[in-house]
């Protein structure tokens, strides 16, 4: 009999650019940071393996920022006029990254180089803003204000639905009595949902607003 070995489960792991982004997602999720040497660990391999298919870290996190951007819908766009796909894509947008939170403020302060598939994003919600009449100067620091919303957003998701019960405040009448009126109209809803509704309706009015001025200046 010959040494030949049976088909099975390979020797070693069979590594993707995407496989290692998304366990360098899931390190991020569990501890809120990884080494390339942890990176490694978690996939089974050595660390020399990862840089056959990424430079280092700095890569990866651009392919984590691909994968979590890959969630949002870009593709409404397509359908819908601006005003009607900016609700869409916000929401879809917020969702996409209040599911890993560790990534807003990782990613507020890092560049979208290598992020193909990011930019492309922003590429069709410029376009679309262009297409509805933007002027091409405005549109960047327009989307960069949603941003701050949806992002914002994403990480109150996560924070405790009580984190504003001013209970025992005596010296806040006024604090006391809203928190209790909040509480009564949105009955099961969550207060995190409720702002980021209120404020991304605020804002689209305001968008709204905005446009006939620009172009009436």
């Amino acid at each position: 009999m010959t040494g030949r070995r049976r088909a099975g489960r390979p020797l070693t792991a069979v590594l993707s650019v995407d496989g290692i982004a998304a366990a360098g997602l899931a390190l991020l999720d569990e501890r809120g940071d990884f080494s390339m040497a942890e990176l490694a660990r978690a996939l089974g391999v050595q660390a020399s393996a990862l840089y056959n298919h990424v430079a280092g870290k700095d890569e990866v996190l651009a392919r984590v920022r691909e994968l979590v951007s890959d969630r949002i819908d870009v593709g409404v766009f397509d359908r819908l006029g601006l005003e009607e796909a900016l609700p869409v894509w916000a929401r879809s947008y917020r969702i996409a990254f209040s599911t890993h939170p560790v990534t807003v403020a990782l990613f507020a302060t890092l560049p979208v180089v290598r992020a193909d598939r990011t930019i492309a994003m922003y590429e069709r919600v410029i376009r679309a803003f262009a297409e509805a009449g933007w002027p091409e100067e405005d549109i960047l620091t327009t989307v960069v204000a949603l941003e701050n919303l949806i992002l914002g957003s994403a990480l109150d998701v996560v924070a405790p639905d009580d984190m504003l019960d001013p209970a025992g405040a005596a010296a806040a009448p006024a604090f006391v009595a809203a928190y209790a009126a909040q509480r009564a109209a949105l009955g099961r809803a969550r207060p995190a949902d409720a702002a980021f509704e209120a404020g991304l309706a605020a804002m689209l009015l305001g968008l709204r607003a905005r446009l006939g001025a620009l172009r009436g200046a």
